[in-house]
């Protein structure tokens, strides 16, 4: 392992192996994130579902962890994990992760440098794409999820939501929404979105689909 390897003395109280055969899930989209895994050989890939296909958003190998955000923040799973060949893992829960942290903390200083990079990956992913790209599956998962009331569409749906609905990663849904802010097509109000105008958005999404 690199992130949370045995070069460190730190003693781990509760965790435990598990071998996976080729395909098997790790876990799956919806499920509780009460633990955090690292690869100790092997790969395994991380895949969204969406409405039309199965899109891998990453893969890692030996010396990766994956996750994290559901032990963190104590949400349900927003990817499907599945092992890519025979591949063993080794599963920490939260009390046994916050306990290594503070007894070595260059452990959270390993893992603090990973998620960064991860992230500045997923920026420059983002660079790459233009805004409409990302805006159309948002608008069309705005469409799908929203419920008409007297004053327009209304979304109660989390972020993770609209973005497992768009086929998109939470940042790309997180940037889409803020450009259909800043136009006005959406707007945010006690943390719900709400559609004033649906023949608008509709609009919108008419124009950017236009060869």
């Amino acid at each position: 392992m690199s992130e949370l390897d045995d070069s460190t003395s730190v003693r781990v109280r509760r965790y435990y192996q598990r071998t996976l055969s080729p395909g098997e899930t790790v876990f799956d989209e919806g499920d509780p994130g009460d633990q955090l895994y690292i690869i100790q050989s092997g790969e395994v890939e991380l895949v969204r579902e969406t409405a039309s296909k199965q899109r891998v958003v990453a893969r890692l190998g030996p010396g990766d962890f994956f996750g994290e955000l559901g032990v963190v923040l104590g949400e349900r799973r927003n990817a499907r994990a599945v092992a890519v060949n025979t591949t063993r893992v080794i599963a920490l829960d939260r009390e046994t992760l916050e306990a290594m942290c503070l007894e070595q903390p260059v452990i959270a200083i390993r893992m603090i440098r990973v998620l960064v990079s991860r992230l500045i990956e997923a920026e420059r992913r983002l660079a790459a794409l233009g805004v409409d790209d990302l805006m159309r599956p948002v608008v069309r998962s705005l469409l799908r999820l929203g419920v008409q009331g007297e004053a327009g569409l209304r979304i109660e749906s989390k972020l993770a939501a609209i973005a497992e609905a768009a086929g998109l990663s939470m940042l790309e849904a997180h940037r889409a929404l803020h450009q259909l802010l800043d136009r006005k097509l959406v707007i945010l109000e006690n943390d719900v979105l709400n559609v004033p105008d649906c023949e608008a958005l509709n609009g919108f999404l008419e124009a950017a689909e236009a060869p």
